[in-house]
């Protein structure tokens, strides 16, 4: 029988921390955390509400209504981060640059990032700010694992083609070390590929096995 995945548990118990306008206003840089990142109408908190059995994030039809780092506890040691959407096209233009400042301010200091989930829109991906992000991951040596979001808009055959497009260009431009995979927040799809990456990221795995053992 295939152990439970640790990450469930834990985000059963999930609560909302705080949320930052600024790094200095982030909680302690300790322990590990996984932050969650994509283009405003990429579905990134229905991903986040999705993977986590909880409504965490807030969803809206308007995109861009996450504007802070918003921080949410799965246990002591542990945390997931919603961060600012990003590319909305009505969002004033100098709040879009207060984003990118302290998205780029949180990237670049928080020791404690274990790994960047991205969200993409199957329909719309590599984006201006996509390519931005995997640029990034790859210079700063960060785990990144895409979720191809909305996969449930595109006939079963069209998403599967989609993801060995986008995975070619992952390749030739990131390397192989780029995770991807498709998601779809309605049809549950694909949630446990990507449950066993927040795992291995915050340092669950082996307790999968210890509690296999156990019983």
């Amino acid at each position: 029988m295939q152990p439970k995945n640790p990450i469930i548990g834990l985000c059963q118990q999930a609560a909302f921390m705080i949320s930052a306008a600024k790094v200095d206003q982030c909680p302690p840089d300790q322990g590990l955390e996984v932050a969650f990142a994509g283009r405003s109408n990429a579905g990134k908190s229905s991903a986040l509400n999705t993977l986590t059995h909880a409504s965490l994030a807030r969803t809206s039809k308007t995109p861009g209504r996450t504007q802070l780092l918003n921080f949410f506890r799965l246990d002591d040691e542990r945390r997931l981060v919603d961060l600012p959407g990003y590319g909305y096209a009505k969002v004033p233009i100098p709040l879009k640059q207060h984003w990118q400042r302290h998205l780029e301010a949180y990237l670049g200091s928080r020791e404690s990032l274990a790994g960047l989930m991205l969200m993409m829109d199957i329909r719309h991906p590599l984006t201006e700010f996509d390519c931005m992000m995997l640029d990034w991951s790859k210079a700063s040596h960060m785990p990144l694992h895409i979720l191809l979001t909305k996969a449930d808009k595109l006939a079963f055959g069209a998403a599967k083609n989609a993801l060995l497009k986008v995975r070619q260009d992952i390749r030739k431009g990131w390397g192989e070390d780029v995770g991807i995979q498709l998601f779809s927040a309605p049809k549950r799809q694909g949630v446990e590929e990507a449950q066993a990456v927040l795992a291995q990221w915050l340092g669950l795995t082996g307790e999968a096995a210890d509690e296999e053992t156990e019983a």
